[in-house]
């Protein structure tokens, strides 16, 4: 007997219905050609692994990633950079993680001196070329060291654009873990040097004046800003965790580096904010610390 046309079309629409039904029965129990229910859902639930021994790294962020400061006055010390630098008293992240002769071929400085969270999605564009394995973001002072207390960047607008630099990371570069390194503690820099009539003469020449500004001043104003200030970076540091906890790839340091307790000896010789060569050191061992680490920090 023939079958009409749409009967036909009636028979195939069933039969990818049931196709479809089989499928989605599949998907959800686990079940399909060569494998069991259980470990159907194992999969579906197994989240990216973090790997403690990525072979390649490239950072970015600001002047404290480019040593500025650390060698000389006014000039950026890459060699020194707690992340790619090659200077064996400060043992850099990617020394310590790829070797001294991994460093020069396996490792990149993206980071650029007087960067803010705005251009951290170029500079995570240019990093994601390389396809690291490992990419460290350290951005944030200059956000909160602006001419006045006023003009540092709205917290809204900082974790837009953290947002959009990751994003745009994981498009480019899908399996490229992060680690993010907390915003310092601006406030305890101020107290290691206000009390140095030469570092006072440094600071005024325009470091950080929503923090540095009138150093001596006990007033209620200058109080009132200085707390401004630390409590925007205590902001900034909790959108950055927020933010990397949405990723399954990223690791946030818990606070390390707000929490450390930068010393004069940590500090550059010639502005008293920098991290100086030690500095450098403490923040490539905070960072490999917890990269290494099984578990992130709590």
């Amino acid at each position: 007997m023939r079958t009409t046309a749409p009967r036909r079309r009636a028979r195939r629409t069933l039969a990818g219905a049931g196709a479809a039904a089989v499928l989605l029965a599949g998907a959800v129990t686990g079940c399909g050609p060569g494998g069991s229910g259980d470990d159907g859902v194992r999969g579906a639930q197994a989240a990216p692994r973090w790997n403690t021994a990525p072979a390649s790294i490239a950072a970015v962020g600001d002047s404290i990633t480019r040593g500025f400061d650390a060698c000389s006055v006014l000039a950026d010390c890459p060699e020194v950079s707690w992340v790619t630098g090659n200077d064996p008293e400060v043992h850099s992240l990617a020394a310590r993680l790829l070797g001294e002769a991994g460093v020069p071929v396996r490792s990149w400085n993206h980071a650029v001196t007087g960067s803010r969270m705005a251009d951290l999605p170029g500079q995570l564009a240019e990093a994601a070329g390389h396809k690291p394995d490992l990419v460290t973001v350290m951005v944030g002072s200059n956000d909160a060291c602006r001419p006045t207390a006023s003009s540092m960047t709205p917290v809204a607008e900082f974790r837009a654009g953290f947002e959009r630099a990751l994003a745009g990371l994981r498009a480019a570069s899908p399996t490229t873990q992060v680690y993010v390194s907390s915003v310092p503690d601006l406030q305890r820099l101020w107290e290691q040097g206000k009390d140095d009539p030469m570092v006072r003469k440094i600071w005024s020449l325009g470091i950080c004046q929503s923090m540095l500004a009138d150093p001596l001043s006990a007033a209620s104003g200058s109080t009132a800003r200085r707390e401004q200030v630390r409590a925007r970076v205590v902001e900034y540091n909790e959108v950055l965790r927020e933010v990397c906890a949405k990723d399954a790839l990223c690791r946030y340091d818990g606070g390390a580096v707000f929490q450390y307790p930068f010393g004069a000896d940590q500090l550059s010789r010639w502005d008293w904010f920098h991290p100086g060569k030690e500095g450098q050191a403490r923040l490539a061992e905070l960072a490999h610390r917890q990269v290494t680490a099984a578990e992130p920090p709590r």
